[in-house]
């Protein structure tokens, strides 16, 4: 299964006679497939494979070229990325040149089980014999073809615009393709290619630099900038700089110009909704149907409040009848008569009814008992509780002694938590009160009364966080060069004080013998270091809660208030976080700077970090190369200097070309930069102009040839191009 980009038309390979050559333009980018004597390739297609699994089926499929997009949902393709046989711009991968070849034979119209044409197929300046033998191996072997003849893919575009007459006899071919960029000089219409020169850089780097400028520039639309997408904008966007660097001061003092030069990519956007603001007869309706929803909570409410009165009503009406019937039995009879009830004594049934009448006033609102008579009957009931604690213990017997002890050790945990609860029930009524009055003051000025909570919230909220920097990684003194805190730093005023007084009674130890503890004032120091003595370290803890009272407060009258999370800055505590919404501008690409910056490295390679020549440079290195007694022909290769290859379709390139070629010859040479026809297709139309011709199977060798005189005679197997 194989889907391609591009397919010119496929033919019927059987009305072909077998004479007729099959020309393939194997090239790093794309693979173009044809018949000799034609203009046009009849199949184009990326020289890339790939093979995904159908998620159905799970089934790997091999496709070639380009996937539809359409083609997408069906399959797997993340463990299978694109691969192509090249590496640079020489063949190594035949399993999957095989693949391609399989593919360009089948779409071709090739239905045999061989392929008895003649091939003519390109390949780059100076193939290794190691690549041209496994490819020949492949053609013989796999395909049956009967003969078989290599070219050079630029010396073909070059001899194909001489027939037209845009470029002469003598001159250099400037080839940046791909991957790599070739300079080949021609002298008498023949290829030289021991002057001929190759850079590592093409077409491929300067659309990968573009797509990393945009992801680096744009990380939130990097999943946009695909190698596909920047391609299409290097071919539409991109241009030659006549000099780069009075481009980059152009565009960095932002002129008119450089704005009329810049372009924009609109990434699809939607506009968020807006949000329409209710009426006011809207807002009148829902808080309606608030109020109505409150006073419905409110009416369940007090329904619930009147049950409950009810039911303690019963409750204490039957206690207070089992308690009259308790006073008409005898005291020895009273656990037995009580044995059903679930009480024990006469006590804790009166307990029972003190704890329900005050349960009872408080659901129905009315006030307390007061103090003192509060008192009174908490005495009577301690007196019938504890009866041995007035007893005085020289009457008493051992074993009311320990009764007594208990009695006390009770009585003082019950006055404990007695107070306790006294000491809760006055900090709510504190706290209620405090905040009736923040809500006076709320309902006078809420505008100041936020301010003021927000203020107080981030004081406390400072001061908790200098604590714990003390306690952590707070600011050093002087002493500390590393820039953490020493131990005495962390401590709290009470924790020094009590280190103090242990290195102290340390060091007054150790002059003699060991007397500490034999006088009163030793025990009073052991008070001082006892660490039950620290009263610093409750300070955090009022802090804290406070904080918390305030962050709970602030939740209540401030609908917006984000609390602040631990690691966050302290600096925007209180504060609510503003998210700007994305609008338009921030989808549309701009592209400015990028635009000269990515194709400059056809002529700087060091931009990216390759320590090779530039392409105005690449000239004069291959006249240099040609030997000395072809010195005088310098003139006449730089008066024609042809362009071919896909970069140079990029505006700007011949005059650069040519600027750059006239710095590094003599002054007044003769410096002609031409472009060719097609820099895409003329290298498969040259080379079927080639193929045409009646002498073609004379630069062919055969399959018997091959075997017969080997790999030496293969590494200096070249065709003669002046037949063309």
């Amino acid at each position: 299964m194989a889907f391609v980009s591009r397919i010119r038309r496929q033919t019927d390979y059987n009305t072909y006679p077998s004479s007729i050559p099959i020309v393939i333009d194997n090239g790093a980018s794309y693979f173009r497939i044809g018949w000799a004597g034609e203009t046009e390739p009849r199949v184009v297609f990326r020289n890339i494979v790939q093979r995904p699994r159908h998620k159905a089926t799970g089934e790997t499929v091999t496709i070639v070229g380009d996937l539809d997009p359409a083609m997408m949902k069906y399959f797997d393709c993340t463990r299978s990325g694109p691969r192509t046989p090249f590496d640079s711009n020489v063949v190594y991968q035949f399993e999957i040149m095989e693949y391609i070849l399989d593919f360009a034979f089948d779409r071709l119209g090739a239905n045999g089980s061989g392929i008895d044409h003649p091939i003519l197929i390109t390949e780059c300046a100076c193939n290794p014999v190691q690549s041209r033998s496994k490819m020949a191996e492949l053609l013989f072997e796999t395909y049956g073809v009967p003969a078989v003849a290599f070219g050079v893919d630029a010396a073909f575009s070059y001899k194909y615009n001489q027939l037209h007459g845009i470029c002469k006899k003598d001159g250099i071919v400037l080839c940046p393709g791909f991957t790599t960029t070739h300079a080949i000089p021609f002298v008498d219409g023949e290829p030289i290619y021991k002057g001929s020169c190759r850079t590592n850089i093409g077409g491929y780097h300067v659309t990968d630099y573009l797509k990393q400028l945009l992801s680096l520039k744009y990380p939130f639309h990097s999943s946009r900038f695909t190698w596909e997408k920047a391609e299409d904008l290097k071919l539409e966007h991109c241009y030659i700089a006549p000099d780069y660097t009075s481009e980059i001061r152009l565009f960095q003092e932002g002129t008119k110009e450089a704005e009329e030069k810049t372009r924009y990519w609109q990434l699809p956007w939607i506009p968020p909704p807006t949000e329409v603001l209710p009426s006011e007869e809207e807002l009148a309706r829902k808080a309606a149907i608030r109020e109505k929803q409150g006073q419905r909570l409110r009416d369940m409410a007090e329904a619930k409040r009147l049950s409950k009165i009810n039911e303690m009503d019963n409750q204490l009406t039957s206690l207070h009848f089992l308690l009259k019937q308790v006073d008409q039995v005898e005291e020895d009879d009273i656990p037995t008569f009580l044995s059903d009830t679930g009480y024990a004594s006469r006590q804790e049934l009166e307990s029972t009814i003190t704890k329900v009448t005050q349960s009872l006033r408080k659901a129905r609102g009315e006030p307390k008992n007061e103090p003192a008579e509060s008192e009174e009957n908490t005495d009577s009931l301690n007196n019938e509780k504890y009866p041995l604690m007035n007893v005085p213990d020289d009457i008493l017997t051992p074993e009311q002694l320990k009764d007594k002890r208990r009695q006390m050790f009770l009585k003082t945990t019950a006055e404990g938590r007695l107070r306790a609860r006294q000491k809760r029930n006055e900090e709510e009524l504190e706290k209620e009160k405090r905040n009736q009055l923040e809500e006076e003051r709320r309902r006078e000025n809420p505008e100041s009364y936020l301010e003021e909570m927000q203020a107080q919230y981030k004081e406390v909220l400072e001061r908790v966080e200098q604590k714990k920097r003390l306690k952590t990684n707070g600011s050093s003194n002087g002493n500390n060069k590393s820039g953490g805190v020493g131990r005495g730093e962390r401590l709290s005023a009470a924790q020094r004080e009590r280190m103090r007084l242990l290195t102290t009674a340390a060091f007054d130890r150790g002059k003699g013998e060991d007397t500490f503890g034999t006088k009163d004032e030793d025990w009073q120091l052991y008070k001082l270091m006892s660490k039950d003595n620290d009263d610093d370290d409750e300070q955090p803890d009022s802090d804290e809660a406070e904080l918390a009272r305030l962050s709970s407060r602030l939740q209540e009258i401030d609908p917006t208030f984000v609390q602040k999370v631990e690691g966050e800055s302290s600096q925007t505590s209180g504060e609510v976080p503003r998210v700007r919404l994305l609008t338009e501008e921030d989808y549309k690409i701009v592209i400015g700077i990028e635009r000269f910056r990515c194709p400059e490295i056809l002529f700087h390679p060091n931009l990216i970090g390759i320590d090779q020549v530039g392409l105005d440079e690449m000239a004069g290195t291959s006249i240099r190369r040609l030997p000395h007694d072809e010195k005088e022909i310098e003139e006449r290769l730089t008066s024609s200097i042809l362009m071919t290859g896909g970069c140079s379709l990029l505006p700007g390139m011949k005059e650069r070309l040519e600027c750059g070629i006239r710095m590094i010859r003599p002054c007044g040479s003769p410096i002609d930069v031409v472009r060719a026809m097609d820099p895409v297709l003329d290298a498969w139309r040259g080379a079927s102009a080639f193929a045409a011709n009646l002498n073609f199977l004379g630069n062919a060798f055969t399959k018997t040839d091959y075997y017969e005189k080997g790999e030496d005679w293969l590494r200096k197997y070249q065709i003669r191009y002046n037949y063309l």
